[in-house]
């Protein structure tokens, strides 16, 4: 699946609901759905924010590939100035425990398997890997 967004805030729920719709399909979330709905949406997010600067004449493109025995790979690029995730300030660690924002990175990174960063900051590669042997329902 491939979108291409407006740079909006208002874009990022119908995009989200989009590839949700498909990874329940495709059966590829692996009963983690909401891990991967928080994941993007912070995404998409950043990318909006920091990455377009809230400009909706700006676009953000979103590839999603899904694959029920593997997993989920879902890349979101922009077209901003990019950044450097090791710079990033630890969001558990000092003032920035009370801090109201920083911790989207974070929380992808803790949310999915295996977090990438490419193009010099502006394209997160985030995937979710199938877990053998998982049984569906409670446990």
């Amino acid at each position: 699946m491939d979108l291409t967004l407006a740079a909006d805030l208002n874009a990022i729920t119908p995009a989200i609901d989009e590839v949700m719709r498909i990874a329940r399909e495709q059966g590829c979330a692996d009963g983690r759905e909401l891990d991967v709905e928080i994941a993007l949406r912070e995404a998409l997010a950043n990318a909006v924010k920091h990455g377009s600067g809230n400009d909706p004449s700006k676009t953000i493109q979103c590839r999603v590939a899904c694959d029920p025995e593997r997993g989920l790979l879902i890349v979101v690029r922009d077209g901003g100035p990019g950044f450097d995730p090791a710079a990033l300030p630890d969001p558990g660690a000092g003032p920035n425990v009370y801090a109201p924002h920083g911790r989207g990175i974070y929380l992808i990174r803790e949310l999915m398997d295996e977090v990438r960063f490419e193009r010099g900051g502006t394209e997160i590669r985030m995937c979710m890997h199938r877990r053998a042997g998982r049984e569906s329902g409670p446990e």
